[in-house]
């Protein structure tokens, strides 16, 4: 898989596929360049938690984890579920590990920083 190659022929519809394609990808960038936001989705790539214990991973108050819960389910990035009073969160698909993945290679391993 590579990336598009433009050219000033390039049929109309293709481009409009692109440019939607371009505004999707903007907005789940946009929705991960949170430093809060990015750091619950690290933690709901190893699965499901509930508020309260994202809260407790990342030192914050429930209003402010809300929040950010809201925008990334907003986004379509994580699903709820709810279990009494309790609600718990998980990835909504594959795409945030993966970006994850390109993410902690580039700047959190060491053998890559260095």
């Amino acid at each position: 898989m590579g990336l598009p190659k433009f050219s000033v022929d390039m049929a109309e519809d293709e481009l409009e596929k692109l440019v939607d394609s371009a505004t999707t990808a903007s907005n789940f960038l946009k929705a991960i360049s949170h430093e809060g936001r990015l750091m619950i989705l690290c933690h709901l790539v190893t699965g499901e938690k509930s508020v309260t214990e994202l809260e407790e991973l990342l030192s914050a108050r429930q209003a402010a984890v809300s929040q950010q819960l809201s925008r990334l389910r907003l986004e379509g990035l994580v699903v709820p579920r709810r279990d009494g009073k309790a609600i718990y969160y998980r990835l909504a698909d594959d795409r945030p590990r993966r970006i994850l993945e390109v993410v902690y290679d580039l700047f959190c391993n060491e053998d890559a920083t260095a």
